[in-house]
């Protein structure tokens, strides 16, 4: 009996794992991605848009992106844009080459960024367009995307 539970226990983590994979990456829009070319932005729990984020909770962001330029140094700028203004949003961790990111990046490489959003409960509930970008060491934009979010409790 103990054998036939740990089979089960074992199908229902495999067939999670493969839910996981099969998950759609995010329709995003692209705003101005000059020195890359974005591939894929993948937001945890994001399945159709806009995305509906909850507070208190983290969500994980994976960008997949090859380089168009060479840079020394990375560092991410995120903003919510809402009525048309742009609201800074503080990262922890901007600097991209601590994102998942081996610096310095070279043309014609493919790299995954790797960082989290953290939805604060102070955060009104509100209908946004969250502003990604990943700046090169002249301040250019190596990617740019735009999602639409859903703020709420």
């Amino acid at each position: 009996m103990e054998r036939g539970c740990c089979v089960f226990a074992g199908l229902l983590v495999f067939l999670g794992l493969w839910a996981l994979s099969a998950a759609d990456p995010v329709k995003f829009m692209d705003c101005g991605s000059k020195s890359g070319n974005l591939t894929m932005v993948d937001i945890t729990a994001c399945p159709s848009l806009p995305c509906q984020l909850h507070k208190g909770k983290t969500y994980g962001v994976n960008v997949t992106f090859i380089s168009l330029t060479t840079s020394k140094t990375s560092k991410a700028v995120v903003h919510g844009i809402l009525s048309g203004i742009p609201l800074p949003f503080h990262l922890p961790n901007d600097d991209g080459c601590k994102s998942g990111i081996q610096c310095p990046i070279r043309v014609g490489q493919k790299y995954n960024y790797i960082n989290s959003l953290e939805i604060k409960e102070e955060y009104p509930s509100v209908k946004l367009v969250v502003k990604w970008q990943l700046q090169d060491d002249k301040d250019r934009d190596i990617f740019c995307w735009e999602i639409p979010i859903e703020i709420s409790s």
